[in-house]
């Protein structure tokens, strides 16, 4: 019925032979890992017409946004790509969305008729569900699909609209103000992302913080177009991604007491007003203007206004409502929410999803100009993520490198959850220094008490020093009992060396090739892989270096029954090359589970071989278990008790203070008495009240909140649905792991594995568009490398198999 009526429109457009069929099976596609996506090629020229013009690309649209969670703009960015090569005009903007769905309409009457006389053509129907699908899906507003595809193409969201921007901004200082007095020294409030910590869990509002102010005073503002975390609800359940939320404010508001009387600025008629207990009041006017009409839409009023009825005239000062009590508001602190639209919105979103901010900002702009205010003072300014990144090409060191090849910025964080300055949750799989999970409340609490009282050093005596050494040696095998705090995993290195060569009057460190330390002048000298990078000097003299034990892609492989003795006895030619220059050993240095290398997990028996020579030539082992300690393996709390064996020094780095500057180093008593017998060892602001406080805590929180056993669980759920992908995709050599240590081995094939480099960086940057982090490790830089929080669950690990499912999918299409 539509169609027919819009038919005379549609004829007197522009017109030319058009396709007529341009769907997904008839579009060829060139996809690669290494060269973008391409068009290269057309087929199926039998349905050609003269028509329209809007018809070819209504056509393709059609099918184009089947089945996708965000059709809307997935028909925007085509038809933005489309006007860049074939301008379109306004009338034809307004025609496309109506031929779409009438494309599809006529697509499954046909397919319909078609497979009557065709039943066993399954190409007949192959688009009718998915059609019926997208005619069916509520939630898609024309105004809005027309507004959108009109600012996608360069056009005004509505023809009237600049006049009507103008109109306000000239009269702007004129209007009645609507609170009785002038608002230009009223504060503003920032409950922002980065400007406010509620809610403290950004998946949760408690009805607490829903009542709480966001400035003290009695009368303030809150910003239009600020990204928020407050709004926690289904409801607030975005558009363009099912884990998005809708978090930009669309509207002004006023903060004042409960009661206080609201006057129109301007003259206006109710075009509707009602009441809901828990929702409060709301009341939409319509205000004519020489310029156009507008409409304004009041909320969270009390319930005298439903005593309004549509048609009611509004006099310019007239107090029309009042500003509605926090009971009937849902427990809001008492508030005006003003909005400002161009149409009578059926829906009238207050906020908008971030991913879909610029068309809701344009259809809802500014009400500043309503109460005679500059924009800029109630308008949030987003940071320059472009600024951002200059300043820091020109203030920071090249070699402080960014992840992805779009970076990312984030401004809060919750357990395995990561916001950027839109409110957008990004799922952490990649930070291990988060232990157990951003911004815990426990942590939190601790530092701000421990900062309100003193925070000094280990040079004076405090009952959190002992509390936080005895939780650590509790963890610990009998003998390892004398601690040394200190502030990172390379100043832990550090000290560890330096024990090592002060019990055994040695200096040669043995240690895996591309391993890691730190990155102090000692713990690079024995990191492979840093010195073995271009314009390092390279290995040391002292520096011995033998194979990561890697049973996948090493010399000795896992079909190998020998394969850990293999590895181990390389340490018996490292021996002679430290006696051949003169050396004496001072000890064996690895990441257990050699992380940098590969996300190793070493043969059984490889470090019990590898421990028992360097200990008959004199040395000491050091077991580095930054990356694989505190119960990150599951069953195990350190991965050296997977190998079975007992180091003579243990380092732990930052995840024992949840991303606090804290680190331990922890030995037996008597390497600990050689070392005293040098120079006094202080660390300034390691073992700091502060971080004795916060390491205990950490160390608390594993045990108390299951945090391991969580680790377990979670762990075999990835692994398992890691070797399911295994089995669908060739690209995937191996799957290796312990709990939430985890890697993918990507390969070109499996019989040579070669390595797949830039398949790995399609991956962790497809991932990162999907909004999940992960990383990449190995010589190769091919190992996919999965590390999250403590705290992931179950539904954080599916998505993650489901988004490296579609990533790896891509490689082969």
């Amino acid at each position: 019925d539509r169609f027919s009526r819009l038919l005379p429109t549609l004829k007197a457009l522009p017109v030319q032979a058009v396709h007529n069929d341009l769907n997904d099976w008839n579009v060829l596609i060139r996809q690669g890992v290494s060269c973008p996506s391409a068009i290269t090629g057309l087929i199926d020229f039998g349905d050609m017409i003269r028509a329209p013009v809007i018809c070819d690309l209504a056509i393709l649209a059609a099918y184009a946004i089947l089945d996708r969670d965000d059709p809307e703009q997935t028909l925007a960015a085509l038809t933005a790509g489309y006007h860049s090569a074939c301008p379109l005009g306004g009338a034809e903007l307004a025609m496309l969305w109506p031929l779409v769905r009438m494309r599809l309409a006529v697509s499954v009457v046909n397919s319909t008729i078609e497979a009557e006389g065709r039943p066993d053509d399954p190409y007949v129907t192959i688009s009718q569900a998915p059609a019926w699908r997208l005619l069916e899906r509520p939630g898609l507003d024309d105004g809005r699909i027309l507004a959108r595809l009109r600012l996608a193409c360069g056009l005004p969201v509505a023809p009237e609209a600049p006049a009507i921007l103008g109109w306000l901004s000239a009269n702007r200082g004129n209007f009645v103000p609507i609170l009785g007095r002038d608002l230009a020294d009223v504060p503003v409030g920032d409950l922002s992302v980065s400007g406010s910590i509620l809610p403290e869990n950004p998946f949760a509002l408690t009805a607490a913080e829903a009542a709480m102010p966001g400035h003290d005073a009695p009368l303030w503002l809150g910003r239009h177009g600020e990204p928020r975390l407050i709004y926690t609800g289904l409801a607030f359940i975005g558009a363009t991604k099912s884990d998005n939320r809708r978090t930009v404010h669309l509207g002004i508001d006023l903060f004042a007491r409960q009661g206080s009387a609201l006057a129109a600025p301007l003259a206006g008629e109710v075009m509707r007003a009602g009441y809901e207990q828990g929702h409060g009041g709301m009341v939409v006017l319509r205000h004519e203007t020489g310029a156009g009409t507008f409409f304004t839409l009041w909320r969270h009023l009390a319930a005298d206004c439903a005593r309004l009825v549509p048609g009611t005239r509004i006099a310019a000062g007239e107090v029309f409502t009042h500003i509605g009590h926090p009971d009937g508001n849902g427990g809001r602190a008492p508030h005006l929410h003003l909005q400002l639209a161009f149409h009578d919105d059926t829906g009238w979103p207050g906020v908008a999803d971030p991913d879909d901010r610029t068309v809701a900002l344009a259809r809802f702009p500014n009400p500043a100009a309503l109460l005679n205010l500059p924009d800029e003072k109630v308008a949030f300014t987003p940071e320059s993520e472009v600024e951002l990144l200059d300043y820091r090409h020109n203030h920071f060191a090249r070699n402080l490198k960014l992840s992805y090849h779009a970076p990312v910025m984030f401004l809060r964080g919750w357990k395995h959850h990561l916001f950027d300055q839109w409110g957008r949750p990004w799922l952490d799989a990649y930070n291990n220094v988060p232990h157990v999970g951003h911004a815990h409340p426990r942590l939190r609490a601790i530092a701000a008490d421990q900062l309100g009282r003193m925070n000094a050093n280990t040079r004076y005596l405090h009952p959190a020093q002992r509390a936080f050494a005895e939780k650590l040696i509790s963890k610990m095998p009998k003998g390892l009992e004398i601690c040394f705090f200190v502030n990172s995993g390379s100043e832990a290195n550090e000290l560890a060396l330096r024990l090592a060569r002060a019990a055994t009057g040695g200096y040669d460190i043995i240690t895996p090739d591309h391993g890691y330390h730190g990155n102090t002048t000692g713990a690079i000298d024995i990191s492979a892989y840093k010195f073995n990078k271009p314009g390092m000097t390279g290995r040391k003299p002292w520096v011995h270096l033998v194979d990561v034990a890697d049973d996948y892609r090493g010399p000795f492989r896992a079909d190998d029954p020998d394969c850990a003795a293999q590895y181990a006895a390389q340490v018996d030619d490292a021996l002679k090359r430290v006696a051949a220059r003169g050396g004496k050993v001072a000890g064996f240095i690895c990441e257990t589970f050699p992380s940098v290398g590969g996300q190793i997990i070493p043969p059984q028996g490889y470090l019990a071989g590898v421990y028992a020579r360097i200990r008959a030539a004199g040395g000491l082992c050091i077991a580095d278990e930054v990356q694989t300690g505190l119960g990150r393996l599951g069953t195990w709390y350190f991965a050296f008790e997977q190998q079975g064996v007992t180091p003579d020094i243990v380092v732990l780095g930052k995840p024992i203070g949840n991303g606090h500057p804290l680190a331990a180093v922890v030995t037996t008593a008597e390497i600990a008495r050689r070392f005293a017998e040098g120079p006094e060892f202080f660390s300034t602001f390691g073992g700091s009240t502060l971080s004795c406080r916060i390491g205990k805590a950490v160390l608390d929180i594993v045990d108390e909140e299951g945090l391991q056993q969580n680790a377990a669980g979670m762990g075999t759920r990835l692994l398992a649905g890691l070797r399911t992908l295994q089995d669908r995709h060739p690209t995937i050599g191996e799957v290796r792991g312990l709990g939430l240590f985890t890697g993918v081995d990507l390969v070109k094939d499996r019989e040579s594995r070669t390595p797949f480099t830039a398949a790995a960086d399609h991956v962790i940057n497809r991932l990162r568009d999907m909004r999940i982090l992960i990383g990449r490790e190995g010589p190769a830089d091919n190992v996919l490398k999965i590390r999250p929080p403590l705290t992931i669950d179950a539904e954080g690990v599916d998505r993650i198999c489901v988004a490296l499912d579609q990533a790896l999918a891509e490689l082969s299409a």
